[in-house]
């Protein structure tokens, strides 16, 4: 057996083909620049990286693709689904970190820190005086989604006195109010009363531009923006326009349309605004659950398993698992 990993797992993932397989790292997000590694792979394991249909056409021992994380927009699912090949994920390995990430951004931008550690080590003492700091207590914080991540940091909000309103068109009304938020039926009347609106979808065809120009000119002017879930769901020119506009007050977010932005990209020149490299799932905790599960998924999937979770089970109809 040969794994191919666009970057290396940890330690502990890597343990788990120690003596059963081979390995070869890449330290290159394209498998296509080496698809000559790729023509006796068994595995691809996927991290920063793309994973495209011309990499699995050209991968004719491939049998399994990893994803190092529940998001899989970076794989061609489609073409792997009908090459036979599970495209496993690690859903759950990542909750606590991504939805810590998220509230840990919410206590930034409501004391201002960024801003004002940039300020005070100019030597402007006086931004202490900026009048943008806030109390978190009695806010209302909506949730744009409320799977696992989103009711992680929910609960996080609600433990610290914040008030919560919820929409997810899967769940219901008592459940929503099971879990104590508020339930909105429509997104767009949601966010119209939140103080902070913060998002936990997937990045698919119906959430692509889910908040763009008209939906954050319906927020407050004070209200804040977090997005650690997928870039493309927020339209990023409607941002950039509403925060040096002050249509919202700030925003705070880990992903981006296009990863890594480059340097000239306006939305890092945008007023009030807190970003991270997409690196609300890289706790350390986070890694190695992230990579046990994916490590975990691939070797039972290779031996002849059929893995629970896997971006599309619809794999397992294909001619390769009925035999």
């Amino acid at each position: 057996m040969k794994f191919v990993m666009t970057q290396a797992v940890c330690e502990e993932g890597i343990s788990k083909i120690e003596g059963k397989a081979s390995y070869y790292i890449a330290d290159n997000g394209d498998p296509n620049e080496y698809l000559d590694e790729m023509k006796d792979a068994d595995a691809l394991i996927v991290r920063i990286a793309k994973c495209d249909k011309n990499v699995i056409e050209n991968s004719p021992n491939l049998k399994v693709i990893g994803r190092t994380g529940v998001g899989y927009d970076s794989v061609d699912v489609e073409a792997a689904t009908k090459a036979g090949i599970p495209v496993v994920i690690t859903p759950g390995a990542n909750n606590r970190s991504v939805a810590e990430h998220a509230v840990a951004m919410m206590f930034s931008i409501s004391k201002n820190f960024s801003e004002a550690e940039t300020e005070m080590k100019k030597g402007n003492w006086n931004i202490r005086d900026a009048k943008k700091a806030f109390e978190l207590l009695d806010k209302k914080v909506g949730f744009i989604g409320l799977g696992a991540i989103g009711r992680e940091a929910q609960k996080i909000c609600k433990g610290i006195g914040m008030k919560t309103l919820g929409y997810d068109p899967y769940l219901s009304k008592e459940k929503m109010e099971e879990i104590g938020c508020t339930y909105f039926e429509d997104y767009h009347d949601m966010i119209k009363e939140c103080d902070i609106v913060s998002i936990h979808v997937p990045l698919v065809e119906s959430t692509k531009n889910l908040i763009a120009k008209k939906e954050l000119e319906s927020m407050k002017k004070t209200a804040v923006l977090i997005n650690c879930a997928r870039g493309g769901i927020v339209n990023e020119k409607d941002l950039i326009d509403a925060l040096n506009n002050g249509v919202i007050a700030a925003a705070g977010t880990d992903v981006f349309e296009q990863e890594p932005p480059t340097q000239d990209n306006p939305l890092l020149k945008a007023k009030n605004l807190l970003v991270s490299p997409h690196s609300a799932a890289q706790t350390r905790e986070a890694v190695i659950n992230m990579h046990l599960m994916c490590m975990e998924g691939c070797l039972a999937v290779l031996n002849g398993e059929q893995w629970s979770h896997v971006a599309d089970k619809k794999v397992y109809e294909h001619e390769k698992w009925k035999k």
